[in-house]
């Protein structure tokens, strides 16, 4: 029997993130987008392992915070600190 895979690619997984992100967005963090989100889902809090079970999975999604996100996205534009705008493009609106 094939056990269920819990990353950010499960629709139950996707509906928790989505619940989050209104959530930080509606309090805190406006701007955010569910690919911020799921960048700090896949390389922070699963970066070794994805959780085996749902409850699991929407604990760690639900223990989010603001604060995690933007040291997150701190850390994240300073790694790419040296990339050009072009680098950029798909997150301004380029094409």
């Amino acid at each position: 029997m094939d056990s269920e895979r819990f990353d950010v690619n499960n629709i139950q997984v996707q509906m928790m993130m989505v619940v989050k992100l209104h959530q930080l967005q509606r309090e805190t963090l406006p701007a955010l987008t569910y690919r911020n989100l799921e960048d700090y889902v896949c390389r922070c809090i699963w970066a070794d392992k994805t959780p085996r079970s749902l409850h699991v999975a929407a604990n760690d999604i639900l223990a989010i915070t603001a604060n995690d996100i933007v040291r997150f996205l701190a850390r994240e534009a300073a790694r790419t600190r040296d990339s050009s705008l072009e680098d950029f493009s798909d997150l301004i609106g380029g094409k």
